[in-house]
């Protein structure tokens, strides 16, 4: 059944034509339509960066997941998932040299990095997603004492999405391999995150994640699928852009 096909019959349907079964078979594949078009800007994004190659779709997992743990309804766990996919497509616009230095980002570098989450926004905010996705992409390296980026926000003021985001994207960032620094592996991610619980991170979306990977045995494709104990007397590691910024973060 091709595109003109599928609206036909949703027009037909509502003038009583069509059966409701068919609407739903017409609904499904126009989802799938969509899901595939977000794939594909997302392979167009990580093509443009070998060392981040899967990052989105990895977040996007691990979102999900967390959005589940937290009792979001299915339909906001897709949505959950299309924002994961999302979340860097502003990335686009920052140079390949800055996305691939191995070293520190100087203060100018930094700050094209940092324009990513108000490009994305732009580039999505025109599109009904019937859910705050461009809010939640543009929200996402926000931080809960309100330091963070693009504007500054903290607390409530963070959608819950992309309180959701940032979690997911520091942990799945500090677990895979990147120019500057190997993996840092599972264990080390969620120390992070719990040394900046209730600062950087939220307390609810820090025990999804926590419970994921602990009780759950959630993991990356290719990823152990538990974790060691933590060792007594272990520190956060310190990301390049320091922890405010959490690696800038994917």
């Amino acid at each position: 059944m091709n595109k003109d096909s599928r609206i036909d019959i949703l027009h037909r349907t509502a003038k009583g034509k069509e059966s409701p079964r068919q609407v739903e078979q017409a609904c499904h594949k126009l989802q799938k339509m969509f899901e595939e078009a977000i794939q594909m800007i997302t392979l167009m994004v990580e093509m443009r960066d070998c060392h981040t190659a899967g990052h989105q779709q990895r977040v996007a997992q691990l979102a999900g997941a967390m959005a589940e743990e937290l009792h979001f309804s299915d339909d906001q766990v897709w949505r959950m998932r299309m924002a994961g996919l999302l979340h860097d497509i502003g990335k686009i616009v920052v140079p390949i040299e800055i996305l691939g230095k191995p070293g520190r980002l100087n203060e100018i570098e930094l700050a094209i990095v940092r324009t990513h989450p108000r490009v994305g926004y732009e580039m999505l905010k025109q599109i009904d997603f019937a859910a705050p996705i461009a809010d939640a992409v543009l929200q996402h390296h926000e931080r809960m004492d309100g330091s963070g980026y693009p504007s500054g926000l903290g607390g409530e003021d963070i959608l819950l999405e992309a309180r959701i985001l940032g979690v997911a994207d520091v942990v799945e960032a500090m677990c895979s391999h990147r120019p500057y620094r190997p993996a840092l592996g599972v264990d080390k991610a969620l120390m992070e995150i719990t040394a900046h619980k209730g600062t950087l991170f939220d307390n609810s979306v820090v025990d999804a994640c926590l419970s994921l990977f602990r009780q759950t045995g959630f993991s990356f494709q290719g990823q152990p699928t538990m974790t060691r104990p933590e060792p007594e007397g272990s520190r956060p590691v310190k990301p390049r852009c320091g922890p405010e910024a959490c690696v800038a973060a994917g």
